[in-house]
Parts: C-alpha cells; sequence; structure tokens
C-alpha cells in the first residue's frame, strides 16, 4: 500500500482546501494549474501551508476527514 500524504492550501480570497494523495508533487502541479478541485480552480493562486507524511494512504485520507471537521 503506498503512502500517503494530507496537505492544506490557503487560496488567493484566504478560504483553505485540504486534501489527501500519494503525490504531493504532481497534486500541487494540478492545483497550481487550475487542474485541481473545483475549489482552488477558482481561487488561483494556491500556496502550501501544510502537509504531513503518513506510512499509508488511508491514514493520510483519515486525517484530511478529520480536518475538515474542525
Amino acid at each position: 500500500m503506498p503512502k500517503g500524504f494530507v496537505y492544506i492550501l490557503e487560496c488567493s480570497d484566504g478560504s483553505f482546501y485540504t486534501g489527501s494523495t500519494i503525490d504531493l508533487n504532481r497534486r500541487m502541479f494540478e492545483h497550481s494549474s487550475g487542474e485541481g478541485a473545483k475549489h482552488t480552480r477558482k481561487r488561483l493562486p494556491v500556496s502550501l501551508v501544510y502537509f504531513a507524511e503518513f506510512e499509508h494512504v488511508y491514514q493520510a485520507f483519515y486525517r484530511e476527514k478529520q480536518i475538515q471537521g474542525w
């Protein structure tokens, strides 16, 4: 099972987006080029303000859902 990452982006309007992925560099490229989530596409540019690496992607997904619940 691949390792995973949870990350938080700050968007140009001051909002935040939380996601998880197995390839943080690829996902950042997608968000920055307007190919990421609908939320970030409308709020470019975005900046990475936090990320954490997990041994398994399901752990990153679980953490993403915890953060989104805050």
